[in-house]
C-alpha cells in the first residue's frame, strides 16, 4: 500500500511541474503584452470613451464659455430627428446594394482569374486599376461622367446607344442619384471583393475537386457543395470588411453629391454637424450612433452566418 502510494506520488509531481510552467508562461505572455495592450487603450479605447463623455455636454467648437452638461439630451434630439434616420436608410441601401453586388461581381470574376487560361496574371493587375485610383479621383471622374450636358454617359445612353429618349440628371436627381452613387461604389470595389473571394479559392485543395470528378459530380455540384461551404471564410472576412467601409462611406458621397437628392449618410450628416455646423456634443453623438450601428451589422453577420460553426 506504502509502495503504490509513493508511485502515485512520485507519478503526480511531472504534472504539477508542467502545469506551474505552463501558468508562469502565461504570466510571461501577458507581461509581453502588456505594453501592446496599453497602446491600443491609448489609441483606440481613450478616444471612443472621450467621444462618448462629450455627447453628455452641449459643446460647441471654438466656444471659449463652459461646457453645459445636458445628460442624453443629445442623444433625445438625434433620436427623434427625422434627418437622422432618412440618413440611416440611405446608408442602409446603399450598404446592402453596394455589398450585394460586388459580392456576386466579385465572386464571378474570382472564378474566372483562379482558372487557367493565357494571360491570366495581366487579367489579375488590370482588375485591379479601379480600386488603386484614389477615391477622391474617381469620385470626381464619375461626377463629370455623370453630367447631364456633356457627360459620356449619357452621350452613350442617348446617341451611340440610344435607350434613353432625353439626357437624364443622374447624380441631381432624387430618384437616382443614390444608384447612381452604388454604381460607382461596385465599380471601384469590386476588384477589392474580387481579391479576398481569389485568396480563399486558392486555399481550397485540389483534391476535393478531383475525388468530386471522379464520382462524376458536375461542376454546378461541385459549385454548390464543395466551393461554397470552403469559401465561407473569405466570405464572411469580405462581407465584413466591405460592410464596414460602406456604412462609413463619406468621401464618395460628398464629393458627387454633398448629401443632396436623398443621398445623405450617416458620416457626412456627422461632418456636417460636427465640423460646418461645429456642434461638438451632438456630432460626437452622430459618432457613437454610427459605431453601434456598424457593431450591429457586425454581431448579425458573425450570428448569422457562424451559427453552426466555432469561429
Amino acid at each position: 500500500m506504502a509502495t503504490g502510494a509513493i508511485s502515485t506520488k512520485q507519478q503526480s509531481l511531472p504534472k504539477k511541474g508542467l502545469s506551474e510552467m505552463a501558468r508562469q508562461q502565461e504570466r510571461l505572455a501577458y507581461i509581453m503584452l502588456l505594453p501592446s495592450i496599453l497602446v491600443v487603450m491609448g489609441v483606440a479605447f481613450y478616444p471612443l470613451f472621450q467621444t462618448i463623455y462629450v455627447t453628455f455636454f452641449n459643446a460647441r467648437l471654438g466656444s471659449a464659455r463652459a461646457w453645459e452638461f445636458v445628460g442624453f439630451d443629445n442623444y433625445v434630439r438625434l433620436l427623434g430627428s427625422p434627418q437622422w434616420w432618412q440618413a440611416v436608410w440611405s446608408t442602409v441601401q446603399f450598404t446592402v446594394a453596394s455589398v450585394g453586388f460586388e459580392l456576386l461581381l466579385g465572386l464571378g470574376i474570382a472564378l474566372v482569374v483562379n482558372s487557367k487560361f493565357p494571360g491570366r496574371g495581366m487579367l489579375r493587375t488590370a482588375m485591379l486599376v479601379p480600386w488603386a485610383i484614389p477615391t477622391a479621383i474617381s469620385s470626381q471622374m464619375w461626377k463629370w461622367m455623370y453630367h447631364d450636358v456633356f457627360g459620356v454617359i449619357n452621350d452613350f445612353f442617348t446617341r451611340i446607344i440610344p435607350i434613353l429618349p432625353v439626357k437624364v440628371a443622374w447624380i441631381a436627381n432624387a430618384s437616382t442619384a443614390l444608384w447612381a452613387l452604388v454604381a460607382v461604389d461596385v465599380w471601384k470595389t469590386t476588384p477589392f471583393m474580387a481579391l479576398l473571394l481569389l485568396a480563399g479559392l486558392q486555399l481550397i485543395p485540389a483534391d476535393l475537386y478531383e475525388a468530386a470528378s471522379v464520382d462524376g459530380a458536375s461542376a454546378w455540384r461541385q459549385f454548390i457543395s464543395i466551393t461554397l461551404p470552403q469559401l465561407r471564410p473569405a466570405i464572411v472576412v469580405a462581407l465584413i470588411f466591405r460592410t464596414l467601409d460602406a456604412l462609413r462611406v463619406f468621401d464618395l458621397v460628398w464629393i458627387m453629391t454633398s448629401g443632396a437628392f436623398n443621398t445623405e449618410t450617416m458620416a457626412t450628416m456627422n461632418q456636417r454637424n460636427l465640423v460646418q455646423f461645429q456642434q461638438l456634443g451632438y456630432g460626437s453623438t452622430i459618432s457613437v450612433a454610427i459605431f453601434v450601428v456598424i457593431g450591429v451589422f457586425v454581431v448579425l453577420y458573425i450570428s448569422t452566418i457562424f451559427r453552426d460553426q466555432e469561429v
